[in-house]
């Protein structure tokens, strides 16, 4: 009897191929607690009910500081103290100050001195890095896929060719013997063909088992060489449009961070003119004051 695993959400026994890998979940818990992006962080976490968009350390850090603010490097939501996030904070310290991003050309990529640790490459902030990864994830079970497919396939043509093979094969050594008694009567009327000034060739009746099963697999290695290249292009548009998506985000969010600190402005204006009016209005009052008194009133500048 195959060996079960316990759930982490349920505690339910299951065969190790019906749980999830990351997370060691069942598919009801999988679908009942699916993996969501936080509102804020943008960091996936395991969402307990559909109304909760936020992760725990987001919700706890809500409750203590308040709502967030865009960080000034990845204007990800997440600064809670000062004007940049925890991410972006703990990444300056052990890095340094950031560099421009490659994908989405913001100042928000740490470099780690290390080759390693970038993306074919290339210094990418943190949420092109996840982008990235998870279009190779998509890419690599998509060709998985169709090489478990065109392997099934070519496994039974190459069944088929077996046995059409083998009775090939069968047919032949039956009819060895009636060949042999055959070949004179042929061999005279071939004679006899060739007298008349016909040409014809022998070779050309004995029609070869193997060339439709040639015929087959190159028309097989084709089909996937067109399959591979179609998956190539679409790769690539995968790839530009994760690209345009990220760039536009980062347009949008520049564009809200702008909208933002531009209100902001306006309301410290509105304020500044309206403790402006309030003293004018009060210079005003007392100098009414002073004219129903009958004194002279001072007047002061504006």
């Amino acid at each position: 009897m195959a060996a079960l695993y316990a759930c982490t959400k349920c505690n339910q026994r299951f065969p190790f191929e019906a749980l999830s890998q990351g997370q060691q979940l069942c598919k009801e818990c999988r679908i009942a607690h699916p993996m969501v992006k936080c509102t804020y962080c943008r960091t996936e976490f395991q969402q307990e009910s559909k109304t909760n968009t936020i992760c725990k350390k987001c919700a706890q850090n809500v409750k203590l500081y308040g709502t967030p603010k865009p960080c000034q490097y990845c204007n990800i939501i997440a600064a809670f103290i000062g004007n940049k996030c925890q991410r972006c904070t703990n990444s300056e310290k052990r890095h340094g100050p950031p560099q421009p991003c490659e994908q989405c050309k913001q100042q928000c990529a740490f470099d780690r001195k290390d080759d390693r640790r970038k993306v074919d490459g290339k210094l990418l902030c943190w949420l092109c890095t996840l982008s990235y990864k998870r279009v190779l994830q998509k890419t690599r079970e998509q060709r998985k896929q169709l090489g478990s497919s065109s392997h099934s396939s070519l496994s039974q043509k190459e069944q088929l060719s077996r046995l059409s093979s083998g009775h090939y094969n069968s047919q032949k050594t039956l009819s060895t013997s009636s060949l042999q008694n055959e070949i004179p009567k042929k061999k005279a009327k071939f004679d006899s063909i060739s007298t008349n000034g016909d040409s014809f060739s022998p070779d050309l009746a004995l029609d070869s088992p193997g060339t439709d099963h040639f015929v087959i697999i190159t028309q097989m290695k084709e089909e996937v060489a067109s399959l591979k290249k179609v998956l190539h292009q679409k790769d690539q548009l995968i790839l530009d449009k994760e690209k345009k998506i990220t760039e536009l985000r980062a347009e949008f969010q520049y564009q809200e961070s702008q909208m933002r600190t531009k209100m902001n402005q306006m309301e410290k204006n509105h304020k500044d003119l309206l403790e402006q009016m309030q003293a004018r209005n009060r210079e005003l009052m007392k100098q009414v004051a002073a004219l129903s008194k009958g004194k002279k009133p001072v007047m002061t500048s504006p």
